[in-house]
């Protein structure tokens, strides 16, 4: 089985320049976790996630070994209303690991596993042209399964 069988082609993508505010939305509204980000081209050019939104909440590293109590974390909370005026290509992780549409099923859920994210973006050079999910990848074996055995 390859990607391009389970791979979803219908993607939800947003613009680097789009307000954090939007892509929040969108996944709140459409109950997903991350989306590519892509230029005019529809070229990828960073991926976002919830992971990536809420970590600007917390110090970094630098805050962190200067605070002198514990973390006030009511206080970080706060910080989600400056974190939703930032642009989306101010959070995005650039460096993102793709896969191609005619790579084994497997080997893009490996790729995941190794990178332990959930999802990966599917690319024809550097077009996006589907996603596929770790849930992608396990529901497509077991109905195959359910296939081999019913025969």
């Amino acid at each position: 089985m390859i990607v391009k069988e389970i791979m979803n082609s219908d993607i939800k993508s947003i613009k680097p320049d789009s307000m954090v505010r939007d892509v929040a939305m969108v996944m709140c509204l459409q109950k997903i976790s991350g989306m590519p980000v892509v230029d005019e081209g529809n070229n990828l050019v960073g991926i976002i996630s919830e992971k990536d939104i809420l970590q600007h909440m917390f110090p970094n590293i630098d805050e962190a070994m200067t605070m002198d109590s514990k973390p006030d974390f009511e206080e970080m909370e706060k910080r989600y209303a400056e974190t939703l005026g930032m642009k989306v290509s101010e959070l995005m992780t650039k460096n993102v690991a793709t896969v191609s549409a005619d790579m084994p099923c497997l080997k893009a859920a490996s790729m995941m596993w190794l990178r332990k994210i959930r999802r990966i973006p599917v690319t024809e050079g550097t077009k996006l042209v589907g996603i596929v999910s770790i849930g992608d990848v396990h529901r497509s074996i077991f109905q195959q399964q359910l296939v081999d055995q019913a025969t």
